[in-house]
């Protein structure tokens, strides 16, 4: 009894030692904080060590753990909650019972979870977009696209365009008794990728984009043409999401080939015809200098990989890479930022890129937030942070939807 004792002593201080990384002094809950990124890691190491083995993919065990947090469409007295296909791609629909003498405000959400996991169904989106119809009396459609790597880019855009446009079609709306003129797209992480490039793709049909009054970016992944940004380097080893198991996901979305997120890592991933574009994404030019702390810009070295991958240049899969004309007649925009999260810089850039454009833009950074944070809204994985953010994104759509 003792050496088992002894043993398990010994396992719980090796595991700790592995997953454990200094918690930044002004993050709040620490304890909470420390907890949940070590269960991330621990996540992370068994899904590794279980891929290494041979018996299970890494994206395959990441999958199964979220799916077991899984919810079922269930009502209750404000909310009608049923779950059908726009074009085929599933959607759970959030009907406020409340009858209104007006049209109801509508708001389209996709769930992130870097393409190869999550689902509308998960605790903390149905939490979210249950409260979102709620608070606002509005319609709620959330997506549920296809994922990687079972399906690549742009299979996941594609299920996204499918059904907004369904969804934005005038006999839809009045069948939900939603006004035309308020509709906001809206997405976290991954999702956020997903609401930049469809906004942005719906600029190109007259009769669907004035429809869109609204876009909600929340922490998001808008390129990976530069794989060395500063929030890259500073936060490779971040709280619950680390730079390189986002490196494998992203890779992931394009191709099950293992050389690109090793190319990634050397930042010399994107092909020679690719040069013209970092212009778009350079953040020497982009960045506030309190985040580039003094650090170089270095131009990424081309043609290192030599597969051909064409999602790699494509603004569907990196929307921060599309051109001015297109950017400057983009909706009303919303975005948040993490200090400690490997995509911040991606929203900061696109921030300064809409402003200069003339777009109208809210921007509010939490020095004290990280990726993934509206994950934890619901006990018994709750922290303070995930309130604070969605009770700023509600606040905003309230105010301006």
């Amino acid at each position: 009894m003792g050496f088992k004792a002894f043993c398990f002593g010994l396992f719980c201080i090796l595991y700790v030692s592995y997953t454990y990384q200094p918690i930044p002094g002004n993050i709040k809950e620490t304890w909470k904080v420390i907890a949940l990124d070590a269960s991330a890691k621990t996540c992370i190491l068994v899904a590794s060590f279980l891929e290494n083995i041979g018996f299970m993919r890494f994206e395959d065990f990441i999958s199964m753990i979220v799916t077991m947090d899984n919810t079922q469409p269930t009502s209750d007295e404000y909310i009608t909650v049923t779950e059908t296909t726009f074009n085929h791609v599933p959607v759970r629909l959030y009907l406020p019972k409340k009858k209104l003498e007006t049209p109801k405000r509508a708001v389209i959400y996709f769930h992130g979870g870097a393409f190869c996991f999550g689902s509308f169904k998960q605790t903390s989106y149905d939490f979210l977009n249950r409260w979102t119809a709620n608070r606002l009396d509005a319609v709620v459609v959330a997506v549920d696209y296809r994922l990687a790597p079972h399906y690549h880019f742009p299979a996941q855009f594609e299920d996204g365009i499918a059904a907004v446009k369904y969804f934005l079609q005038d006999n839809i709306l009045k069948k939900y008794g939603v006004d035309p003129n308020r509709i906001c797209i809206s997405g976290d992480s991954s999702g956020g990728t997903l609401t930049a490039a469809i906004t942005q793709e719906m600029q190109n049909y007259p009769e669907i984009k004035s429809k869109i009054k609204m876009q909600a970016l929340l922490y998001p992944a808008l390129q990976i043409i530069d794989s060395h940004l500063p929030s890259h380097l500073e936060n490779q080893h971040g709280i619950i999401l680390t730079w390189d198991i986002t490196i494998k996901f992203v890779s992931l979305y394009f191709t099950k080939d293992e050389e690109l997120p090793r190319a990634m890592k050397r930042n010399q991933h994107m092909p020679l015809e690719s040069r013209h574009l970092f212009k778009f994404a350079n953040w020497s030019t982009l960045l506030p200098e309190k985040l580039k702390k003094n650090r170089i810009y270095t131009a990424s070295v081309l043609g290192g990989y030599n597969s051909s991958v064409p999602g790699l240049m494509d603004i569907r899969a990196q929307p921060l890479l599309a051109n001015d004309s297109l950017l400057q007649i983009l909706p009303s925009t919303y975005v948040i930022t993490c200090q400690y999260d490997v995509v911040r810089d991606d929203g900061f850039m696109y921030v300064t890129r809409l402003r200069n454009l003339g777009v109208q833009v809210t921007h509010h950074h939490l020095e004290d937030g990280f990726h993934g944070a509206l994950s934890y809204m619901t006990f018994p994985f709750y922290l303070q942070l995930g309130f604070r953010i969605r009770d700023m994104y509600i606040n905003w759509l309230d105010e301006n939807l």
